[in-house]
């Protein structure tokens, strides 16, 4: 991540979020341990080590710059436009008429304990194969 990116992230978690600092821990450090957990998949007991923390105090911080991204929600996840029907880019011109899931598409279903050896596939799990893209309803 570029330092502008992350000082816009810090900043807008410190105004919209609601993050403080707490402790001496800035928000700068708070956020770097943040994206630590989820972008590289870093344990408690190695942020410890590298931020000279106890983990307690990364496990309360990160719950903290979690909270604080929640509510960011409204800003950071925008709604998809549909493609209008009358849409005339090449690119779209295939997809007209498309629900969703596609042929020979297998989705996960729940069925009744009395239907399921009928969806279950090699790997033990109850899925439905879709036939064509027209067929939305799952019959049990």
């Amino acid at each position: 991540m570029d330092r502008n990116a992350f000082g816009r992230l810090c900043v807008l978690l410190e105004n919209v979020g609601g993050l403080v600092h707490y402790r001496n821990v800035q928000i700068s450090e708070q956020v770097a341990m943040f994206l630590l957990v989820l972008a590289h998949h870093k344990k408690n007991r190695t942020l410890r080590f590298n931020f000279l923390r106890s983990g307690n105090t990364i496990s309360i911080n990160f719950n903290r710059v979690l909270d604080a991204v929640l509510r960011l929600h409204t800003i950071l996840a925008a709604e998809p436009t549909p493609v209008d029907e009358t849409c005339t880019d090449e690119m779209w011109r295939w997809f007209k008429g498309c629900l969703g899931a596609l042929d020979r598409t297998y989705i996960s279903v729940r069925v009744p304990l009395t239907n399921q050896p009928r969806y279950r596939r090699s790997s033990r799990k109850r899925t439905w194969r879709l036939r064509s893209k027209h067929e939305v309803y799952i019959r049990t």
